[in-house]
């Protein structure tokens, strides 16, 4: 990947977020999750990271919501912000309520589609730069980490 690849013209090249970069701070839930990917993208690409970046924030955004969404409490807040050259990602949820993502009840319609967990966390290690996991009473929070400027 070219420096150009990583970030757009318009970042700086000290790896600071372009002047006017707003930070997102935002709810979702599992029929949220397109309108929270299409978020991301946007304050990704305005942060100054160009389009294979603003790509990784997002998947990385989508996997640890979707972790939420379908093992934590069903819906969380994901945050982006711009500090130190980096930009970071946080989705944080407030536990499991005992109401989220229970299995189907055989018969009730439910698709059978084989699955195989445990992947999205794995990509998420994989596509940031470093990742925290944090789990409490409160809930779960991940922060994922990007490099503003190329490496």
């Amino acid at each position: 990947m070219t420096a150009r690849e990583r970030r757009r013209p318009g970042g700086s090249a000290d790896g600071a977020a372009p002047a006017g970069f707003t930070p997102l701070d935002q709810a979702f839930d599992a029929g949220s999750l397109y309108a929270l990917r299409a978020a991301v993208a946007a304050h990704a690409a305005a942060a100054g990271l160009g389009s294979s970046a603003v790509y990784d924030v997002t998947a990385v955004a989508h996997e640890l919501a979707a972790n939420a969404v379908v093992h934590g409490a069903g819906h969380g807040r994901v945050r982006l912000w711009a500090d130190g050259g980096f930009l970071y990602c946080q989705v944080s949820d407030d536990g499991r309520d005992g109401l989220a993502n229970q299995p189907a009840a055989p018969g009730d319609g439910a698709a059978s589609w084989p699955a195989q967990h445990g992947h999205g966390l794995w990509l998420v290690r994989e596509i940031a730069d470093q990742v925290d996991i944090g789990h409490g009473p409160s809930g779960t929070t991940a922060t994922a980490r990007f490099p503003l400027a190329p490496r």
